[in-house]
């Protein structure tokens, strides 16, 4: 990571349908700010996940991680606590704690997912891979994902368990 001080953030905008589009864990993220863009500061994704759709229970060292939930309804592990977010709640999972999430809705769920400060968006856009228009994602590839996850000073405890 680079010194904040040494950057100078623009103001900018990333229109609806407009940021980096990416698979990872055959859902569609798409990167609308990165540590490039806000010097540091923070990362920002919209996430689109299906129902049932789980994350791996996982350790950040260096980000919190706010949520905020734009549709659907997820549940929230994080440490001992249980935490049930429907559209238009906000989640805030501090670094160091396990956690992970699973949609509980039997809708979709669209999230923005911040990460503060940058750093684990490089992270997804180096373990997914490019949405193309039209393409679809592979299998996603775990061994890849456990390899990368050191280097962002992340663990990965294991497959989902959540409920």
């Amino acid at each position: 990571m680079r010194d904040p001080s040494d950057a100078q953030s623009q103001p900018y905008v990333v229109a609806h349908d407009a940021g980096e589009p990416i698979w990872f864990l055959g859902t569609l993220m798409t990167v609308k700010a990165t540590g490039d863009t806000t010097g540091d500061a923070f990362g920002l994704i919209e996430q689109e996940l299906p129902p049932g759709f789980a994350t791996p229970t996982h350790i950040h060292h260096n980000e919190d991680e706010p949520f905020y939930i734009l549709e659907g309804e997820l549940t929230f592990h994080c440490g001992e606590r249980t935490l049930v977010a429907g559209a238009g709640a906000f989640v805030f999972l501090p670094r160091e704690i396990a956690h992970g999430f699973q949609v509980t809705s039997e809708t979709p769920a669209r999230i923005l997912q911040f990460n503060m400060p940058a750093g684990v968006e490089r992270f997804f856009i180096e373990a997914g891979e490019p949405a193309t228009e039209g393409a679809q994602p592979g299998p996603p590839d775990f061994g890849k994902m456990m390899a990368l996850a050191a280097k962002y000073h992340m663990e990965i405890m294991g497959p989902p368990d959540h409920d």
